[in-house]
C-alpha cells in the first residue's frame, strides 16, 4: 500500500468509530450545500463521514485497489491533490441537491478511478469479481449511469451527483496537472539552452540501469514496457513529460 492510501484509509477508519460513537459529530461534519457558511469547513470533512459498514467498506477497498497504481504513477503530493479536488468537485456539484445531506469518499474515490483509467485504460475491472470490464469502459457507463440517476431524481440515498463531480474534479485537475508537468518541461530545456548550449537541451534518456523491476507492481512493469517500446520506435525526445516523471520516479527508487 503507498503512504497516501495508507493514511486516507486510516483517517477514514477513525473517523468512521468516531462518528459512530458520538453521532452529534457526524452531523457537523455532514455537507448540507446550503448550510455551507455556516458551517465552511464541511465540502472537506463530509470526505471522510460514511453512513454505515457498507459504505466505508465499498469506498475503501476501492481506494485500496486503485489508489497505490495512481499515487505511484503520479507522485504522492500530486495524488493527494487529486484526491482532496475531487472530493471538492463531489461537494461543488451536490450543490444541485442543496438541502440534500452528503456524506462519505465517493466523489474523492471516483477522482481516483478516473485517473487509473486515464493512465491504464485498457486494465480490466472484474465487477463483482465476476465480470471483467476495461477501466475506460467503466468509467464511461459509471458516468452515464451517475447522470442518468442524477437527473431523473432517482431517490435511492445515492449521492450521484458527489459521484459525477469527482469525475469532474478529477478531469480537471489531470488537465491542470498535464499543463504544469508540460510547463515545467519546457523551462527546464529552455534554462538547458540558455545555461548549458544547444547539446544540453536535447532530451536525455534517463538511467535504466537504476530502474529495478523486482517488487514493482505489474502495471507499472507494464507502463515500464509501453515507455521502453516508444523509446525504442520514436526515440526519447517523444516522450511526454508525465512518462519522463513516471521514469525518473521508478530510477530514485
Amino acid at each position: 500500500m503507498s503512504p497516501w492510501v495508507f493514511r486516507l484509509i486510516v483517517a477514514n477508519l477513525v473517523m468512521f468509530f468516531v462518528t459512530g460513537s458520538s453521532p452529534n459529530i457526524g452531523a457537523m461534519l455532514a455537507f448540507r450545500p446550503m448550510y455551507v457558511l455556516e458551517m465552511p469547513w464541511t465540502p472537506v470533512t463530509y470526505m471522510f463521514v460514511h453512513g454505515g459498514l457498507g459504505h466505508i467498506a465499498f469506498n475503501m477497498l476501492s481506494l485500496y485497489f486503485f489508489g497505490p497504481q495512481v499515487e505511484r504513477r503520479l507522485g504522492s503530493p500530486a495524488f493527494l491533490s487529486l484526491y482532496l479536488f475531487s472530493g471538492l468537485g463531489g461537494a461543488a456539484l451536490s450543490f444541485l441537491t442543496p438541502t440534500v445531506s452528503i456524506v462519505g469518499a465517493s466523489g474523492a474515490v471516483f477522482g481516483v478511478v478516473l485517473a487509473f483509467a486515464r493512465y491504464w485504460p485498457n486494465q480490466r475491472i472484474y465487477l463483482y469479481a465476476v465480470l471483467p470490464i476495461e477501466a475506460r469502459f467503466f468509467v464511461v457507463g459509471t458516468f452515464v449511469y451517475e447522470l442518468w440517476a442524477g437527473v431523473s431524481g432517482r431517490m435511492d440515498g445515492i449521492a450521484h451527483y458527489a459521484h459525477l463531480g469527482g469525475y469532474a474534479g478529477a478531469f480537471l485537475f489531470l488537465w491542470w496537472h498535464g499543463r504544469s508537468s508540460a510547463r515545467a518541461e519546457f523551462q527546464r530545456r529552455v534554462e538547458k539552452a540558455t545555461y548549458g548550449g544547444p547539446a544540453a537541451a536535447r532530451p536525455t534518456t534517463p538511467d535504466w540501469g537504476l530502474i529495478n523491476r523486482e517488487g514493482l507492481h505489474p502495471l507499472n512493469i507494464e507502463e515500464l514496457d509501453r515507455i521502453e517500446r516508444k523509446i525504442a520506435d520514436e526515440g526519447s525526445g517523444s516522450l511526454t513529460p508525465d512518462e519522463r516523471a513516471f521514469l525518473h520516479r521508478l530510477s530514485s527508487r
